[in-house]
This record gives C-alpha cells, sequence and structure tokens, in this order.
C-alpha cells in the first residue's frame, strides 16, 4: 500500500490572528516610512517654503523670458524712478532722466543711431530716453532686443555692454522682473 498523502493545509484564506499580525506589521512599516519620509522631507520642505515666500514676495520665477519691449521699458523706468518723468539726478549727479541714463551710454548709443540727434540734457525727456535706450540695445544686445528678453536688456542698462555677464547686475534684474507682468 502507498504511503499516506499529507492533509491538505487548512484554508488558504489568512485567520484572524494572521490578518491581526499581518495589519500590526504593515502600521509598523509605515510608521517608521513615515518617520523616514519626514526625516528626509524636512530639507525639502524648508527649500519649498522659501520658494513660496520669495515668489510671494515678488522674486518669482515662471520660467518666461520675454515680454513686449513696452514692458520691459516700463519696468526698467519704474526702477530707475519710481515711474516718474521728471525725477532727479541719480548715481552722484552722473545719471538722468526716467531711465537714469549716463553720457557714456548715451554716447554709445548716438554712435549706433547718429539720427537720434539732440544733447545728453535730451534724456531728461522720456521718449527721446527710449530711442536712447533702444539705439544702445540695438547695438550691445540686438538679439535679446530683438526677442524682447527681458532680463539681458535689463542687465546689459544697468551694467553696460558686458552687463549679462556680471554678477552685480543679477540684484537689478530682479527688481525689473518684480515690475513685469
Amino acid at each position: 500500500m502507498a504511503p499516506a498523502e499529507p492533509a491538505p493545509p487548512a484554508a488558504t484564506a489568512p485567520t484572524a490572528a494572521r490578518r491581526r499580525a499581518f495589519a500590526t506589521a504593515a502600521r509598523q512599516g509605515l510608521a517608521a516610512f513615515v518617520v523616514r519620509v519626514r526625516r528626509r522631507a524636512a530639507p525639502g520642505l524648508l527649500a519649498l517654503a522659501t520658494l513660496a515666500a520669495l515668489w510671494l514676495l515678488g522674486g518669482r520665477d515662471d520660467g518666461r523670458r520675454t515680454w513686449p519691449r513696452p514692458a520691459i521699458l516700463q519696468a526698467i523706468r519704474m526702477v530707475e524712478s519710481g515711474g516718474n518723468d521728471r525725477v532727479g539726478d541719480g548715481d552722484g549727479g552722473r545719471a538722468i532722466g526716467p531711465y537714469q541714463i549716463h553720457e557714456i551710454y548715451w554716447r554709445d548709443a548716438t554712435a549706433q543711431a547718429p539720427d537720434l540727434g539732440g544733447s545728453y540734457q535730451d534724456c531728461r525727456d522720456r521718449a527721446y530716453a527710449e530711442r536712447v535706450v533702444a539705439a544702445y540695445m540695438t547695438r550691445h544686445a540686438a538679439a535679446a532686443w530683438q526677442r524682447g528678453e527681458a532680463q539681458t536688456i535689463a542687465r546689459v542698462h544697468n551694467g553696460g555692454p558686458l552687463g549679462a555677464e556680471k554678477a552685480a547686475t543679477l540684484g537689478f534684474w530682479r527688481r525689473v522682473r518684480t515690475n513685469l507682468p
């Protein structure tokens, strides 16, 4: 006679004891997981809160790079003169008008566009000053001016022909950015 077959195991459905044991292990594992996530997430949450605060305070960066030139000019004017057309001389008397243009900036612009005519003192007039800025940008940041790349335009306006490469112009750009739509 052949050996007896072992009895089949009891029902494969988990018993109440097995279910309780599994639930306890899962809770403990989940709790340990949550603790690990919280420990790892704390620096990330701090960074997220910092970014949110910067955005709320106007330091936002939505990834946008271009704007219409009139909006860029208005934002620069807001930073340079508070949006006022009649403003005192700045930078120790070396910058004039609503765009706070220096004489060397004006000379560069008129070399690019001799048809601008006028004198340096005409930079006190907003319309004339905007034509000076346009000529200067055409000379030193032509592609950015054409595309409306606000950061490059603002930084060149503030820091000269190589202003877009200078770390010192980043603060000016941030202030201009807060004035763009």
